[in-house]
C-alpha cells in the first residue's frame, strides 16, 4: 500500500505532492526490479508458492501531521494561524514561526512570555512571568487564539496560558484582520492545545532550579471505551519560584481536561475545560534619572511594598464539532467562553530618581477586575475543480463579545525613598474603591477566502470580511453615582480585504506577496463630539519561502506596515481636548528565519529581523502616549546536536546552545502637557546552554543554563518612573521527565 501525504484539510502543496509521488515511483521501480529478477520469467516450470514465496512489506509514506507532540523536529509540517485550514508554511503568504513541542521542551519554557523571549521576530516587554507585553514588528499583540478561537490578551491582568497544555505555538506576523476583524497589526498567536491520545499514556515531570524554583506536572490520557471512539486527557501542573529581585515570587496552578468523541466516522466532537490560577508578588520595575538615563543598580533592587500582591483566575470552556469531507474539505462549529478575574494592590515609584537615587513619592494601585468573553465561529472549507482549475473556498461567520468591570482606586504615598537602601516596610493604604469602569464590546462578521490555481505552480488568494462592532463604556464615581466618562462606539460593515499570491518557482521554493489589513476602534472624541474613526493597520509583504532540505523551513521577507488614523490633538481646536485621526506609525524591515532538521542529528532554529520605526503627528489630546522604537536588529539562534548508537557511550545524550542579540531600543513618552522623555536602552547579547540525557525508554533529564555569562542588561525600557526591568541573571534548572 502506498500513501501520499496530505494536509489535514486544504489543497495539497504541489511541491510536496511531487516529492511524494517521486518516492512512490522509486519504490514501485524497486518492486519491478525484484519481479524482473524472479524465476517466473524463465522457461523452467514455476516453483510452487510455498517454495518461492516473495513477501513484500507494505509501503507507507507517512502523512504530514498537525500535532507536534510526537515529533523530535523544530519545524512543523502544518499550521493554521491566519487561516481556517491546516496548511503547509509555503501556502501562507506571510511570515510565520512555529514553536514545536520539542522546542518548548528543550527550552524549558513554562509560560507564553518565556517562550516568546526566544522566538525569532518577537520581543516581549518583560514584566512578572505571565504578565509581559508581547510585541512583533513594533506593535503589541492584544489577543491570542486557542485552537483558532480568539480570546483577549492583557499583560496587566495576566491572562496568558501555561505551556503545559500546549502542543505547539504558531505566530503570524503582520495584520490578520480577515479572520479576526478588529485588533492590533502585530499579527496573530495561535496555540494548539494538547488533544486526547489514541493509546494510553502517563507522563510526569519535575523541575528544580535557581531562586527556589520548583514545579511538578502530570499528564494522563487515552481511550475511554473499548473501541477508542471516546478519548480523554487530564493535565495538571503546579509551580512556584522566587526571583532575583528581592521580595518577588510567582506561583501558578493549572488544570486542563479534554474529552473527544467520534460522533460518526467523519465527525468529531471535543469538549475541554482549562483552569489556571496565579499568585504573584509583583513589581513595576525601576525608574530612570530625570533625563531618562537608565540607572546602574543591583539587579535585586525592589521598588515596591512588602504588601504588594496580584492574584488572578482564568477558566476557559471550549467546544467544537468538526466534520471532514472525503474531498479534503471540512465544516466546523466551535466556541470558547472565558471567565477571568484579578485582584491586585501594589506600590511603585512615582517619580524619576534624583542624582543620589532618591524618589520623592510612590504611586499605588488597587483594582478588582472581572471579565467574561466569548468567541464563536462557524465555517466550511471546500476544495473543488472548476474550468479545470484547482480551487478552495472558505466561507464563515463569527461572533466575539467582551464584558469587563473594573473597580479602581489609586493614590500616592509621600516621602523620601532611596533606591540604594530600599525599605519595603511601607504603611498600606486602605482600599475603598472610587470608580467602577464598565465596557461591553460585541463584534460579529462574515468572511470568505478563495484560493485558485490558474496554473499548477501559481496560487492566487482573494479574501474579504465585513465586520460590525459595538462598544459601550462608562465610568461611575461610586461615592456619588455620577457618570464621569461615557462612550459609545459603533462601526457598521467595516470591510477588511486580503490579497495574496504564491508562485512555486522551484520544487522547494516559492515566491509570495500579500496585502493584509486590520482595524482597531478608538474612544477619543472629535470637536463635534463624534467618536474617531477606527485605526487601520495595513501591510505589504513580499518574500521567499523554501524547504532547502526535507524537514527544514526557511523564509526571507520584506514588510511595510502603516498604522493610520491614530488619535492626536486636533490642530484646529486650540485649547480643547478634541482629537483628530491624523497620527501615523510606520514599521518596515526585513526578516530571515530557518528551522528544522539540518541533519539527522542537528536541529536548528534561527532568525534575524531588521526593523525601522517612525511616527508622525504624535501629540495626544488628553493622555500620555508611548512611542516604542523596536531594536533595529534582532537575532536569535538555537541549535541542538543529538548523539545515538553510532557514538557508543554517548548514545542518548544531546547538547544545545544559542544566543539572542538585540541592538539598542527606546521608548519616547509624550505627556498631554507637551513634555516628553526619551528612555534608551543599550543593546545586549545573552547566551544559553542546555544538555539532555535519555536514561532509558521511560526516563530522561534536561539541564538548562540561561544567561551563561551572567550578562547584566535592561530587557525592557519604558518611561522615567516605572517599567524598566533588568533581564534575568545566570540561572540553572534541572528537569526530569517520565513517560509510561
Amino acid at each position: 500500500m502506498i500513501q501520499i501525504p496530505t494536509p489535514a484539510q486544504g489543497v495539497l502543496n504541489p511541491a510536496r505532492r511531487t516529492r511524494a509521488l517521486r518516492g512512490a515511483l522509486a519504490r514501485g521501480c524497486a518492486l519491478c526490479a525484484v519481479m524482473a529478477a524472479s524465476p517466473v520469467w524463465s522457461q523452467e516450470p514455476p516453483p510452487s508458492p510455498e517454495e518461492n514465496a516473495l513477501l513484500l512489506e507494505a509501503i507507507f509514506l507517512q502523512g504530514s501531521a498537525y500535532e507536534t507532540e510526537q515529533s523530535p523536529s523544530y519545524a512543523a509540517d502544518l499550521l493554521s494561524v491566519g487561516d481556517k485550514d491546516t496548511r503547509y508554511p509555503r501556502e501562507i503568504p506571510q511570515s510565520t514561526t512555529v514553536l514545536t513541542h520539542q522546542r518548548l521542551e528543550d527550552g524549558g519554557f513554562t509560560s507564553l512570555d518565556s517562550a516568546m523571549r526566544k522566538t525569532p521576530g518577537v520581543m516581549p516587554l518583560v514584566n512578572d512571568d505571565g504578565r509581559s507585553s508581547i510585541y512583533s514588528r513594533g506593535f503589541e499583540f492584544d489577543a491570542f487564539s486557542m485552537n483558532g478561537l480568539a480570546t483577549p490578551l492583557s499583560s496587566l491582568y495576566g491572562l496568558q496560558p501555561d505551556m503545559v497544555v500546549v502542543d505547539h505555538v504558531e505566530i503570524l506576523r503582520g495584520p490578520a484582520g480577515l479572520f479576526a476583524g478588529s485588533g492590533e497589526p502585530a499579527g496573530a498567536i495561535n496555540m494548539r492545545l494538547k488533544q486526547p491520545t489514541d493509546e494510553f499514556q502517563l507522563k510526569f515531570s519535575g523541575l528544580v532550579g535557581s531562586w527556589d524554583n520548583r514545579r511538578v506536572e502530570g499528564d494522563v490520557g487515552g481511550p475511554l471505551n473499548s473501541s477508542g471512539t471516546i478519548r480523554g486527557r487530564l493535565i495538571g501542573a503546579y509551580g512556584a519560584r522566587d526571583s532575583w529581585v528581592d521580595h518577588l515570587d510567582n506561583k501558578v496552578g493549572v488544570l486542563y481536561g479534554v474529552i473527544q468523541a467520534d460522533v460518526t466516522p467523519d465527525a468529531t466532537a471535543t469538549l475541554s475545560i482549562h483552569r489556571r490560577v496565579r499568585d504573584i508578588t509583583p513589581s513595576n520595575g525601576l525608574p530612570t534619572y530625570a533625563d531618562g538615563t537608565l540607572m546602574d543598580l543591583p539587579v535585586s533592587t525592589f521598588t515596591g511594598a512588602d504588601w504588594n500582591y496580584f492574584d488572578n483566575r482564568v477558566t476557559d470552556y471550549m467546544a467544537e464539532v468538526e466534520h471532514k469531507f472525503e474531498d479534503g474539505g471540512h465544516a466546523k462549529v466551535s466556541g470558547v467562553y472565558t471567565k477571568a478575574d484579578a485582584d491586585m494592590q501594589y506600590a511603585f515609584t512615582g517619580t524619576a530618581a534624583s542624582a543620589t537615587g532618591e524618589v520623592t513619592r510612590l504611586g499605588w494601585l488597587a483594582r478588582d477586575y472581572d471579565q467574561t468573553s466569548m468567541a464563536l465561529d462557524a465555517h466550511v472549507s471546500k476544495p473543488f475543480d472548476l474550468f479545470g482549475l484547482e480551487q478552495n473556498l472558505i466561507l464563515g461567520a463569527d461572533y466575539r463579545s467582551n464584558e469587563t468591570t473594573i473597580l479602581n482606586q489609586q493614590g500616592q504615598i509621600a516621602g523620601s525613598f532611596n533606591l540604594w537602601s530600599w525599605d519595603a516596610a511601607i504603611p498600606r493604604p486602605a482600599v475603598s474603591y472610587v470608580t467602577r469602569a464598565e465596557a461591553d464590546a460585541d463584534q460579529y462578521g462574515v468572511y470568505g477566502q478563495w484560493r485558485v490555481k490558474p496554473r499548477q505552480d501559481l496560487t492566487a488568494i482573494l479574501g474579504g470580511r465585513l465586520s460590525w462592532y459595538d462598544n459601550e463604556g462608562s465610568t461611575v464615581q461610586l461615592a456619588t453615582g455620577a457618570v464621569s466618562a461615557q462612550n459609545h462606539e459603533k462601526i457598521s460593515a467595516e470591510f477588511t480585504p486580503y490579497l495574496g499570491a504564491i508562485w512555486d518557482f522551484h520544487d522547494r521554493a516559492s515566491l509570495y506577496g500579500s496585502f493584509t489589513e486590520i482595524f482597531q476602534p478608538q474612544t477619543d472624541l472629535t470637536a463635534s463630539g463624534d467618536t474617531l474613526k477606527p485605526r487601520t493597520g495595513s501591510q505589504y509583504e513580499i518574500g521567499v519561502k523554501a524547504e532547502p532540505l526535507d524537514g527544514v523551513n526557511a523564509t526571507l521577507a520584506y514588510f511595510h506596515i502603516q498604522d493610520r488614523n491614530r488619535a492626536v490633538r486636533d490642530p484646529l481646536a486650540v485649547g480643547s481636548t478634541a482629537a483628530a485621526a491624523l497620527g501615523e506609525a510606520t514599521q518596515r524591515g526585513v526578516e530571515f528565519e530557518i528551522s528544522g532538521a539540518v541533519t539527522d542529528r542537528l536541529q536548528l532554529s534561527a532568525g534575524y529581523t531588521y526593523t525601522d520605526s517612525s511616527y508622525a503627528d504624535t501629540e495626544r489630546p488628553t493622555s500620555n502616549i508611548l512611542e516604542y522604537h523596536a531594536p533595529h536588529h534582532m537575532a536569535q539562534l538555537w541549535a541542538k546536536y543529538s548523539f545515538d548508537e553510532r557514538d557508543g557511550w554517548l548514545d542518548g545524550l544531546w547538547l544545545g546552545g544559542g544566543f539572542r542579540a538585540f541592538s539598542d531600543y527606546s521608548s519616547l513618552v509624550r505627556l498631554a502637557n507637551g513634555s516628553s522623555t526619551l528612555v534608551r536602552a543599550p543593546g545586549y547579547m545573552v547566551a544559553d546552554l542546555a544538555a539532555g540525557y535519555r536514561i532509558n525508554e521511560d526516563w530522561n533529564l534536561t539541564l538548562n543554563v540561561n544567561n551563561v555569562f551572567d550578562k547584566k542588561y535592561y530587557e525592557r525600557a519604558h518611561g522615567p518612573t516605572t517599567f524598566n526591568f533588568y533581564g534575568e541573571p545566570r540561572n540553572v534548572q534541572l528537569r526530569v521527565n517520565a513517560e509510561f
